[in-house]
């Protein structure tokens, strides 16, 4: 991350939706949302964030924008975020030294795992909340998407920084198309919004709200050394994990098969010329 000290000068008071829902949830939110800094427009939010980790902000620091003019995916891809169309946030992570499990790993666990783990029990968190709040039954896709029909509704991004070997601060981003918008022609087929999928209105602040409500759950979950419950959950989600089409790549070239599940690191599975291989990076393109 960049040591150049963070520009909250564009800071704004956030929006009476979302103002309201954090006062009602300030108790399940935990530290998370505590403090918020809301902006209109943004480079950023895993970037201001990530500054603002490096000058020490606290676990739960949250930036959040009603868009972003460089927001971005997982492999260094663009997140188009159209203005008032969605839900842009990052939160600031801080691993526990003390604990076992992801925030600690124990042995031959790399520092990897961290956001790792982080990235599955957020989209547990979002899909629970989407469920929560609006009734729409959105489902996981390895590794850090929420769909519709196949079709993208949200996305989450962990960058973890690090300093000898261990890892400093992870800020976990996440996207959610709220409201219907012009997608570029790339996007158009490919996602789908809350709002697209009801035909009503949604409470962004509460979403929101419940979102980082879940977040701080899970994060107990992970605390507690309970990787294995999250990713029970994901798999419930995810039916997708499970006889889906697939390709990715390999050093020898592209391969596919069919998804056979997570493992208890939570890779994906994939049964490919007569053998159940581990994926744990890379672009998977399903079929």
């Amino acid at each position: 991350m960049s040591s150049e000290p963070p520009d909250l000068s564009l800071r704004i008071d956030p929006p009476a939706d979302i103002a309201a829902a954090f006062e009602a949830s300030r108790a399940a939110r935990g530290p998370f949302g505590a403090p918020l800094f809301y902006f209109r427009s943004i480079g950023s939010t895993n970037d201001l964030a990530g500054r603002l980790a490096d000058g020490g902000a606290g676990e739960g620091t949250t930036v959040a924008a009603e868009t972003q003019t460089s927001g971005r995916g997982r492999l260094g891809r663009a997140w188009y975020s159209p203005e008032g169309a969605g839900l842009y946030v990052s939160v600031v992570i801080r691993p526990d030294r003390e604990t076992a499990g992801p925030d600690a790993p124990p042995p031959g666990v790399p520092p990897h795992g961290v956001p790792s783990a982080l990235t599955l029990a957020a989209g547990v968190a979002l899909a629970e909340a989407v469920r929560e709040a609006t009734g729409l039954a959105a489902e996981l896709k390895w590794p850090n998407d929420l769909v519709v029909r196949r079709r993208k509704l949200a996305g989450i991004l962990a960058e973890a920084s690090s300093r000898g070997g261990a890892v400093e601060h992870v800020i976990l981003g996440f996207g959610v198309n709220v409201k219907p918008a012009a997608y570029p022609p790339d996007l158009a087929e490919r996602a789908t919004s809350l709002e697209a999928e009801l035909g009503r209105p949604v409470d962004r602040g509460a979403l929101l709200a419940l979102a980082l409500a879940k977040i701080a759950e899970g994060r107990e979950t992970l605390r507690s050394g309970g990787l294995s419950r999250i990713l029970a959950r994901w798999r419930e989600l995810a039916p997708s994990s499970v006889g889906a089409r697939v390709e990715w790549r390999r050093a020898d070239g592209p391969v596919e098969g069919r998804t056979a599940g997570l493992d208890d690191d939570g890779a994906l599975l994939v049964e490919a010329r007569g053998r159940v291989e581990r994926v744990v990076a890379g672009e998977v393109i399903w079929r």
